[in-house]
Formats: C-alpha cells, sequence, structure tokens
C-alpha cells in the first residue's frame, strides 16, 4: 500500500503495539487507541499517535480524528472471565455506529479460533463454528455484528493461540503434573506470523475475507509443551496420554488468497 495510507488501531495491546511498530517501519502513519491517558506517552514512544477510545456503554469517548484512517484495526479482547462478554457486544455496536458516521469503508476484526468448538474434527474458514465457549460465542457474535453491515468492508482473521515475545509457552506448564488431554494437536501461531498475515492483508487488500491464523504444525500438547520448557530451562511438565476433545485449525484462505508462508513452524 502508499507510504501515506493511514492506519488506526483499536486496541494496542500485545499484538496491536507489535503491529503498529511494524507498519510504521513500513512507512506507515498509525494511530493507537488506549482507555488510559496514562498510557499514551507508551504509545507516542512507539511512534504512534495515541488517543484515549473508550466504548464501554455510559463511558464513550473518541476523538473523531482517530477514525480518520484508510483501515480500521480491531484488536481488543472480549475480558468475557471476567464477566465483560455482553458488555463487549455492547462496544461493538458502539464501535459499528462510529464506523458508519465517519464512513470508514475497510476493518480488519482480529478475532480468535476459539469461535470453533473442540469437536473432534479438522476446521476452517468454512466450518460452521459452533461455540461451547463464552469467550467464542461473544466472539462469533462480535464477527457477525460486523459482517451483518454492507457499508464497509470487513476481514476477520481468527488466531491461534498466540506463542512469542513475552509469551513463552514453555512456562504455561511448568512444573504441571497430571494434565489432562496431553495427546490433543496444539494450534498455536507466533507473533512473528500475525504480523506477517496482517501485512500480506494490506499488501494484496485481501478486504471482505475470513482467514484462520494458525501454524500447519499441530504437534500433540504433552510433546509440544514439555519441549517447550525443557528448551528455555523450565521444569518439565508431567501429561496424561490421552486424547479427549480436540480439533486441528486450518485454512483454505491463507495460501490461496494471500500466498502466506508461515514463518515460525511449531
Amino acid at each position: 500500500m502508499p507510504g501515506k495510507t493511514k492506519i488506526s488501531i483499536l486496541g494496542c495491546g500485545w499484538y496491536g503495539s507489535a503491529l503498529a511498530k511494524a507498519l510504521i517501519a513500513d512507512g506507515m502513519q498509525v494511530k493507537g487507541s488506549t482507555t488510559s491517558t496514562a498510557k499514551m506517552d507508551n504509545l507516542a514512544a512507539l511512534g504512534i499517535r495515541p488517543y484515549v477510545v473508550n466504548f464501554s456503554p455510559g463511558e464513550e469517548i473518541y476523538d473523531a480524528d482517530f477514525f480518520d484512517c484508510d483501515v480500521l484495526w480491531i484488536a481488543i479482547p472480549p475480558k468475557s472471565r471476567s464477566g465483560e462478554g455482553d458488555i463487549f457486544l455492547q462496544k461493538v455496536k458502539g464501535i459499528v455506529h462510529a464506523i458508519k458516521r465517519f464512513a470508514i469503508q475497510q476493518l480488519i476484526f482480529v478475532s480468535s479460533t476459539g469461535v470453533y468448538a473442540d469437536n473432534n474434527r479438522h476446521v476452517n474458514e468454512e466450518t460452521d463454528p459452533q461455540p461451547n465457549t463464552e469467550a467464542g460465542r461473544i466472539l462469533f457474535e462480535a464477527e457477525n455484528l460486523f459482517r451483518a453491515e454492507d457499508g464497509f468492508k470487513t476481514t476477520i482473521i481468527r488466531f491461534a493461540g498466540l506463542i512469542g515475545p513475552g509469551r513463552n509457552p514453555g512456562r504455561f506448564f511448568a512444573g504441571k503434573k497430571e494434565i489432562p488431554n496431553g495427546d490433543a494437536p496444539v494450534n498455536l501461531i507466533h507473533l512473528d506470523d500475525c504480523i506477517g498475515i496482517s501485512k500480506t492483508i494490506l499488501a494484496k487488500q485481501a478486504f471482505g475475507y475470513l482467514f484462520n491464523g494458525c501454524s500447519p504444525k499441530h504437534p500433540a500438547k504433552a510433546d509440544f509443551y514439555t519441549q517447550a520448557a525443557l528448551d528455555s530451562g523450565y521444569e518439565k511438565p508431567e501429561f496424561i496420554r490421552e486424547l479427549k476433545e480436540w480439533k486441528v485449525v486450518e485454512s483454505i484462505n491463507v495460501g490461496p488468497v494471500l500466498a502466506y508462508q508461515y514463518q515460525v513452524l511449531i
């Protein structure tokens, strides 16, 4: 895309901040949001133009200039474990209203492969997700809220389990005993590939698509996490070698549409 492309990232967390840094390095103008004024200096230090944006019901605050962009990137988690799931959907409705108000044409929403239930099957972008967790249900409803709009083009990226700097998989189960479902296949993606897929979507203007972002390698949970712990010097975990609920996340779009090659094979 042209060097003056303006990107606004709603949610500059672990992934959003890394994406912003990569896009700025490519010469793009990046605006980023935080819900806390205390974090604005942190974003500015990365070269991001910071804005306080909050779509919590009754607390909405945003600057119209944040929505002056060529592409709006939404990378905010639902926080369903803290009971904020339904509030998240209200936030999404507020975001949709703002998108239409400011006539944004291109949207990328970061979702999760957690929308797919562990129904002992291989899944891809054409699979009916049938979410069976609160987080999965809420994210799938959020996806559908964006997809229901025809005034802008939405691309959805469903990332698998995230690993990379600050998220060392060797720590996840280190020292734990009798961990169930040790023979279940893992579905993971490294931050480098999250950014790689994201940049390729922009480069190819692949709007209106659904992409599963997941390494094509799926070792057993016991094998992968045991090796990851040993490689990082953590205490070896102990798994129960059994296969219960599982899924293997695949993509029929990342290869054909993006021609993307994974950099980190799990």
